[in-house]
């Protein structure tokens, strides 16, 4: 798992971080979410070390990855795959140059090996039809397949999504949803998710950081937000009527579950009629 302790960071006289502590769980789906400006970004810009904290502990399964050396944080990172929020394939190259592209660059196994390995990781994606196409060739939601393919590659520890359902249309959003915590729960992958997206939240938010000018506001699980009385998080996530009702609805069919209604009186959350 990834632990945060105290983090906090300022750009100048802006303080975009204020002493943020969280833990991103092993082998679940985490989510960062808040508005613009409310420091998500920067947050996982620190966990991945592209900027550092002022002060603060970034621990990788108890290892302070903000204290390391420049070897040590690189052998943190090659346990790391990223998909960025506009997939960034090299449109000079094939699908499956782009997803050999980090073998190349990290592995020292064969050529044989190599292209084995991409032909799984297309597969896994449903892309195998696709490896000799170039990005301009394919749509957005395949392009964000190919990012993913190349993401866990070389069989990351960590998964780091930014924006993964940006641009693309609410049903290729869900496909992408579902292969991402596939491939969670099946590597035991610590997946962080920067998102906007309220169906990934609904959906897929095993573990739900909410960020709110610098500061951690909530945190918790899909099933707790349903249930959650902070009220900036209720006016960020049900911001709409539609919303709001589609709320109530998800808490009374939640509430027919007995143990989790059983949990939900004991925390004194239970739903008004």
């Amino acid at each position: 798992m990834i632990e945060l302790v105290n983090i906090r960071k300022s750009f100048g006289e802006k303080v975009v971080l204020q002493d943020v502590s969280a833990t991103m769980q092993a082998g679940k789906t985490n989510l960062i979410i808040g508005s613009s400006g409310s420091g998500k970004t920067v947050l996982m810009k620190c966990m991945v070390g592209l900027v550092k904290p002022d002060s603060g502990k970034i621990l990788y399964n108890g290892k302070d990855f903000t204290a390391m050396n420049d070897k040590d944080k690189k052998d943190i990172r090659q346990e790391i795959g990223m998909l960025f929020q506009g997939s960034a394939l090299f449109d000079s190259m094939t699908v499956e140059e782009n997803v050999l592209f980090p073998l190349d660059m990290f592995s020292v196994g064969s050529y044989k090996e190599k292209r084995k390995r991409v032909a799984e990781c297309l597969d896994r994606v449903n892309l195998s039809d696709a490896a000799k196409k170039f990005p301009a060739e394919i749509s957005g939601g395949m392009k964000k397949r190919v990012g993913i393919a190349r993401a866990i590659v070389l069989n990351p520890k960590y998964l780091f999504c930014d924006e993964p359902n940006s641009g693309l249309d609410p049903q290729t959003s869900l496909v992408i949803d579902k292969l991402i915590s596939e491939l969670t729960k099946e590597y035991n992958i610590t997946t962080v998710i920067n998102t906007h997206d309220m169906n990934t939240v609904m959906e897929s938010g095993d573990h739900i950081v909410y960020m709110y000018q610098g500061l951690k506001q909530w945190e918790g699980s899909n099933k707790e937000i349903i249930f959650a009385k902070d009220e900036k998080l209720n006016d960020f996530i049900f911001a709409s009527d539609f919303l709001r009702d589609a709320k109530e609805m998800r808490q009374m069919e939640m509430f027919q579950d007995r143990d989790w209604r059983n949990k939900m009186k004991k925390d004194g959350n239970e739903p008004k009629s």
